[in-house]
């Protein structure tokens, strides 16, 4: 019996960062600082503010080169990639995939064959995906699309507490669709734009 399956996810940014430039990679005349415990130390000749860096030790790094003059940080290099790299992997953490999982009816499916795959879209949204319900259509079925229309009627339904209508019924090609999202609390962010949901 066909249920759906789980759509693609975004793909991955394989994209890597710039490595920010140090010391005598540093080719401006100036720039401002700010020291190894977050003070500000001012606008400063660079050859000054890498020297000053080297004497404590440290490198002096380019945090924010599109600023004029480009803002420089006094630190371990070493230090700077591994802080960089953590809020890197901070932020992927939090960043939502949201999938779309299908769920496919013909207008005769019976009441058994409608409670599988409604329980399984029930699953689906409650881990946080969403739902595209389809009829499909066969031959002479297309005159009596108000079987389909019923079947994700009942669907909706069945599924109000936990689910909100994204997409109303419609129809493309010899199919009705309809797409169900998990229900949003009042105040809660926008949710990423979904993956495109899989076809069998």
């Amino acid at each position: 019996m066909a249920t759906g399956f789980r759509g693609r996810g975004q793909r991955p940014d394989n994209r890597r960062a710039p490595v920010a430039r140090i010391n005598e990679r540093i080719r401006v005349p100036e720039v401002r600082v700010i020291g190894e415990d977050g003070e500000q130390l001012g606008v400063m000749d660079t050859r000054e503010a890498i020297r000053s860096a080297r004497e404590k030790g440290l490198d002096l790094v380019e945090v924010a080169p599109q600023a004029e003059p480009p803002v420089c940080r006094i630190i371990d290099f070493g230090k700077f990639q591994y802080e960089a790299k953590k809020k890197a992997n901070e932020a992927k953490k939090k960043q939502v995939i949201i999938t779309v999982k299908e769920v496919k009816f013909r207008p005769g499916t019976d009441d058994h064959d409608y409670d599988y795959r409604m329980k399984h879209a029930r699953e689906w949204l409650t881990g946080g995906d969403k739902v595209k319900a389809t009829i499909w259509f066969r031959g002479r079925e297309m005159t009596h699309r108000e079987l389909g229309a019923r079947i994700l009627e009942k669907l909706e339904k069945d599924l109000l507490d936990i689910a909100d209508v994204e997409a109303r019924p419609r129809m493309e090609g010899n199919q009705m669709f309809i797409i169900l999202a998990p229900k949003r609390h009042k105040g809660s962010a926008k949710p990423a734009e979904p993956a495109p949901a899989a076809t069998t």
